[in-house]
């Protein structure tokens, strides 16, 4: 099946976080304090790494922001927000967990979503029925969300259905979005979407308060401009 490697990773996603979420209630306050301290410095080195594979700062930088600007007129973040409000009232127990639900199904939506795997994965599976890439991407997944859920909680758990869309309307149009991807574009969208990723590490480690999700096409951007240069 064509969305087979779609569903491996939103099935490892949702794996991994009920996982975390049952081995949470088994630690204390300290144990994941420290724990999602480490989770923040992971994430930032996954985005540091791909970073370093930009070619074209310029081409970055412009992605960034165009992509920034985009992002806020259409509040990307106030919607996710808004869809984990209301998915924590039909799901949590506790005003005291609010912020944790919707904070971790924003975080994790960003971790698993961005970056090229995602893309080039989904891609490969649209186009050849190859699902190699989103398998091994279900692989790590499955750790980085069991690890997220277990400091953020039951949140975690909602982004695999938002994988399941995301990584599911690539495969569906691959045919029309492969043309536009060259070895040149994809390095630029690893590092846009790294500078992202980096952008969720520091909220994580609470240095910074960045409306990721508002960057969240900030990788896309990179395709329209290698159409004009």
């Amino acid at each position: 099946m064509i969305l087979n490697g779609v569903l491996a990773n939103s099935a490892a996603v949702g794996l991994g976080s009920l996982l975390g979420v049952f081995f949470k209630n088994r630690f204390n306050k300290k144990i994941i304090d420290t724990v999602m301290n480490g989770m923040g410095l992971c994430v930032l080195y996954v985005g540091i790494s791909g970073s370093l594979k930009g070619k074209n700062i310029l081409v970055v930088i412009a992605a960034i922001a165009i992509g920034g600007i985009i992002g806020e007129i259409i509040d990307i973040d106030d919607k996710l927000r808004k869809l984990g409000v209301t998915i924590e009232a039909k799901f949590s127990s506790g005003k005291d967990k609010k912020e944790s639900l919707v904070d971790g199904f924003l975080n994790s939506t960003m971790v698993v979503c961005v970056g090229a795997m995602a893309i080039v994965g989904s891609l490969q599976s649209g186009l050849i029925g190859d699902h190699e890439v989103l398998y091994a991407k279900a692989f790590i997944d499955l750790f980085v969300v069991l690890a997220m859920s277990a400091t953020m909680g039951i949140g975690v758990f909602f982004s695999a259905f938002m994988i399941l869309f995301y990584e599911g309307a690539i495969v569906l149009f691959a045919g029309t979005i492969s043309p536009f991807l060259s070895a040149v574009v994809i390095d630029e969208i690893t590092c846009a979407g790294s500078l992202v990723i980096m952008a969720i590490g520091l909220n994580i480690l609470g240095i910074t308060k960045i409306k990721v999700a508002n960057l969240s096409l900030a990788p896309f951007i990179p395709i329209l401009i290698y159409l004009f240069i």
